[in-house]
């Protein structure tokens, strides 16, 4: 994971090889292949339209981001993330979390900053209704603010792989009816801390949201999700 060249990465995505890719990371991360399920170069490139030669090419780059195994002279099998991954990557983000939100009391527009008080109220009202789909769309987005205020490329690139890393667990935990307004609670935090310019408080609150997030899914069946895959 994140071994893979950020400006290659950005300069393929809309070529044919960076949409067979991102085409086939997303059906990984959601679920849509199982683990150890092998991946038939022909059987997709004919759902996709495309030659072998592109899938080929982002079979390698799946193989350089971990989720899947290219095995010589067998075939392409299914890695994708899992329970240790998801450990990994929240104490990973906890930290880079926590200088995204340093940096962002650096380097947040007015504009950003508009659009992250609107997200956090917005939250407090769907939270209220019991909006649970909308209150976790507005979660992701908030994270997304932070990453583009932070103003690097580098950082943003990182977190917000790693967010995509985590998304199918997220949205079954998220979903609970404590976690959500709790989560959104934090981001107000986070955000005061923000428009205050406190580095050193907007850092160690990121960091323990990673935490506290990290430890829900625990608590609310992050061993179930992969138990029964």
């Amino acid at each position: 994971m994140g071994k893979y060249d950020v400006k290659q990465e950005v300069t393929d995505k809309y070529s044919l090889r960076g949409r067979v890719f991102h085409k086939l990371r997303d059906d990984i991360l959601s679920g849509k292949y199982e683990e150890h399920e092998e991946l038939k170069e022909v059987a997709i490139g004919e759902e996709l339209g495309v030659s072998r030669t592109p899938v080929r090419e982002a079979f390698r780059q799946l193989e350089l981001e971990g989720l899947i195994q290219i095995i010589p002279n067998k075939g392409a099998y299914v890695t994708g993330i899992t329970e240790k991954d998801v450990k990994d990557i929240y104490m990973i983000r906890s930290l880079l979390e926590g200088l995204c939100a340093r940096w962002a009391t650096e380097h947040i527009t007015s504009e950003q900053m508009d659009e992250m008080e609107e997200n956090v109220y917005l939250a407090e009202f769907h939270a209220k209704k019991g909006h649970l789909e909308q209150l976790a769309e507005l979660d992701n987005r908030f994270h997304d603010i932070m990453y583009e205020a932070c103003d690097s490329k580098m950082l943003e690139h990182q977190l917000k792989d790693f967010h995509q890393y985590v998304l199918r667990v997220r949205k079954r935990t998220l979903s609970s009816a404590n976690r959500g307004p709790k989560s959104n609670e934090e981001h107000k935090q986070i955000m005061e801390a923000i428009k205050a310019k406190n580095g050193d408080l907007a850092e160690k609150l990121a960091h323990q949201h990673m935490i506290n997030a990290y430890d829900n899914m625990v608590k609310n069946g992050l061993h179930e999700v992969y138990e029964n895959r």
